[in-house]
């Protein structure tokens, strides 16, 4: 899943980021997306090679939706410079990850025919809808809010999946995903992304709102882990 691009502006002074306050909120839905299964067993290289694939294909439909979550959070941006960060990330997705992901695919025997033939899963659809339709429906930080279990997550998962460092993963299965996402490049965006929520936290975030907020984030969180639970489906349904 892409990352989104560095906010061009700096987050005020924060104690506690937003997005840890929005994991602390709802903590049960956090660990259900970061520790499931297919995490577990992706990081223990016990993961099928067919429920890896599984997953690829719907992560490459799942990027071509948020490139739209991206030209979105430009059409809401108030700012040149949230505006400019918003571009960017669609560029990243566009021009980059796309291509990136591909090539990827292509290591685990997937053409680039078989990833646009395919049509989306329905996990694929609930999330990235779901996303799209809260920042239709809300402003900016809810726009960034529902896509941070996927920016920021990844990044968690990846750090979680290599303490060590990602050469310490040897001949891991596993080895080039978990790099994308545990290497210093991703890990500055995820922080990126972070403060990005403390900016637009900190221009109309209330207490109430807040709640309204967290439910957002659980909510986006359980789809995630849906989407784990794809490509453990596709595997079982396989066999």
């Amino acid at each position: 899943m892409s990352p989104a691009a560095r906010p061009a502006v700096d987050a005020p002074m924060n104690p506690e980021p937003l997005f840890e306050r929005l994991k602390a909120a709802r903590p049960a839905d956090w660990q259900a997306y970061v520790d499931h299964a297919f995490v577990r067993q992706l990081g223990a290289g016990t993961l099928p090679a067919s429920a890896f694939r599984h997953y690829l294909v719907q992560d490459y439909l799942f990027l071509i939706q948020f490139a739209r979550a991206h030209a979105l959070a430009v059409y809401k941006s108030r700012t040149l410079a949230d505006m400019r960060a918003a571009q960017a990330g669609l560029s990243a997705i566009l021009d980059v990850e796309l291509g990136l992901h591909v090539r990827l695919c292509e290591r685990w025997g997937l053409t680039p025919a078989q990833l646009e033939a395919t049509p989306e899963h329905r996990a694929t659809v609930a999330y990235t809808r779901f996303v799209l339709d809260a920042g239709m429906a809300g402003d900016l930080l809810d726009l960034h809010v529902a896509l941070s279990p996927c920016v920021l997550g990844y990044a968690e998962i990846a750090r979680t999946l290599a303490p060590a460092g990602v050469q310490a993963l040897g001949d891991h299965p596993y080895r080039e995903w978990i790099g994308e996402y545990a290497g210093a490049p991703y890990q500055a965006v995820a922080e990126a992304a972070s403060r990005q929520l403390d900016v637009l936290a900190a221009r109309s975030m209330t207490a109430q709102r807040f709640d309204e907020l967290a439910a957002l984030f659980a909510q986006a969180s359980r789809l995630e882990a849906d989407f784990w639970q794809m490509g453990l489906a596709a595997e079982a349904e396989a066999a």
